[in-house]
């Protein structure tokens, strides 16, 4: 059985572990704040943008555009999403499962990955896993040019034909508790499917076809990694406060069960002195 130290030792040990999680948890709170409101304010008008694209990406010839154009899946690249840190439960690994996933149903293909995240890009690295292009540390002072950087690596990549279609795997923030892992196609642009009989009004393009895809579609591709960023880092906030939370929890319970065996071990000793002392005085009759 432990000593009294070691036990006292101990319950000071998981009472500072306990005031880390709770800290940890009190500034993932507040980031997640700032992430929510970031997010929910983002969010109208990329899928409204998402909507106008796949309905003109139905209504244009595919052809015109490179990155309309559908072309057999040769060269696939991953865009994975994590967390620049750990401490947040299983969002980095549900992510990387996912992005694995899709690489083995793209077996057939040469599968590039684009690495967004310190995490993501630790873990295929070191099993040599090739990695085109990697970015990380830069969630905690988020802004669009970390989007548009990554969007440009992509543009570029897709129309000079190095690429032929482009997956994004990340985070979907729906709560502090709740985070869906979501996998969908961003290169070539799904366009809307019309159903059969329906009518649909063509547009009229000025100055031309061509300039306003090469004026919209770009942005449109920033807009969607801004969105994905944004869901991505209000999700791991979410899921750091959720670990932290448990973590505090546990750590209490732990800490109530080191001083229920304490307070039995000091009883133990105090019991096993007075029987010493006992057995001394009735030696002495």
């Amino acid at each position: 059985m432990p000593s009294l130290k070691q036990i006292k030792r101990r319950i000071g040990s998981v009472t500072s572990t306990q005031q880390i999680t709770r800290a940890m948890k009190l500034v993932a709170a507040a980031r997640l704040r700032r992430a929510q409101e970031n997010i929910i304010k983002a969010r109208p008008y990329s899928l409204k943008l998402r909507q106008v694209i796949r309905e003109l990406a139905a209504r244009t010839d595919r052809s015109i555009h490179p990155l309309l154009d559908e072309r057999p899946a040769k060269n696939v690249a991953i865009v994975v999403v994590t967390g620049d840190r750990g401490l947040c439960g299983s969002f980095n690994t549900n992510i990387i499962r996912e992005a694995q996933k899709v690489m083995e149903e793209e077996s057939e293909a040469k599968v590039s990955l684009i690495t967004v995240g310190r995490k993501g890009t630790e873990y295929f690295a070191r099993r040599n896993f090739d990695i085109a292009e990697s970015l990380s540390n830069f969630f905690n002072e988020l802004h669009f040019s970390h989007a548009a950087k990554l969007g440009q690596i992509i543009v570029q990549g897709y129309e000079r034909h190095g690429l032929d279609r482009v997956y994004l795997v990340y985070n979907e923030f729906k709560s502090a508790i709740q985070q869906f892992v979501i996998r969908e196609q961003l290169l070539p642009i799904i366009p809307d499917e019309f159903e059969a009989g329906e009518s649909h009004t063509d547009f009229i393009f000025e100055p031309s076809e061509l300039k306003i895809l090469d004026a919209i579609l770009p942005q449109y591709v920033n807009v969607q990694l801004w969105r994905v960023l944004l869901e991505s880092y209000a999700a791991v906030m979410g899921a750091r406060m959720t670990a932290m939370e448990n973590a505090t929890e546990s750590a209490a319970e732990l800490i109530d069960m080191l001083t229920l065996h304490y307070n039995k071990a000091r009883q133990a000793a105090i019991t096993t002195e007075l029987l010493e002392v006992v057995s001394g005085a009735e030696s002495l009759k």
